[in-house]
C-alpha cells in the first residue's frame, strides 16, 4: 500500500475515534446526571432568550461591508487629498474601518442580548 492510503486511513481513524469518544462520554455523563435526579433542562442548547444566529450574522456582515466601503472611501481621500502613498492608505484604512465595523457589531449584538 502507498503512503497516501495509510495517511488517509489514519486521519479517518483519528477523526472517527475523537467523535466516538466525545459522543459516548457525553451520553454517559448525561445518563449519570439523570440517574442522580438532575433537571433535564440543563441539556438545552443555547440561551433561552438569545437572538437568532441569522440576525447576528446579518448585522455583523452588514457592518463589516459598510466598514470596508468606508475604508475604501477614506483611503481614496487620504491618497488624493492628504498625499499619503496609495499602497499604504488603502489597505490601512480598509482594515481599520472593517475592524471598527466588527467592533460596533459586537457591541450592538451584546446590547441586543441584554434587551432580550
Amino acid at each position: 500500500m502507498g503512503a497516501e492510503v495509510i495517511v488517509f486511513i489514519t486521519m479517518f481513524s483519528v477523526i472517527f475515534g475523537i467523535a466516538y469518544l466525545y459522543y459516548s462520554t457525553r451520553n454517559k455523563e448525561r445518563l449519570a446526571l439523570i440517574e442522580k435526579g438532575a433537571d433535564a433542562t440543563i441539556f438545552a442548547k443555547g440561551r433561552p432568550h438569545a437572538q437568532p444566529i441569522w440576525k447576528v450574522l446579518i448585522l455583523n456582515l452588514a457592518l463589516l461591508l459598510m466598514g470596508i466601503g468606508a475604508g475604501v472611501m477614506l483611503g481614496g481621500l487620504l491618497s488624493d487629498g492628504a498625499g499619503v502613498d496609495e499602497d499604504i492608505a488603502m489597505p490601512g484604512s480598509i482594515f481599520l474601518m472593517a475592524g471598527t465595523g466588527l467592533l460596533v457589531g459586537f457591541f450592538m449584538t451584546r446590547k441586543m442580548d441584554r434587551e432580550a
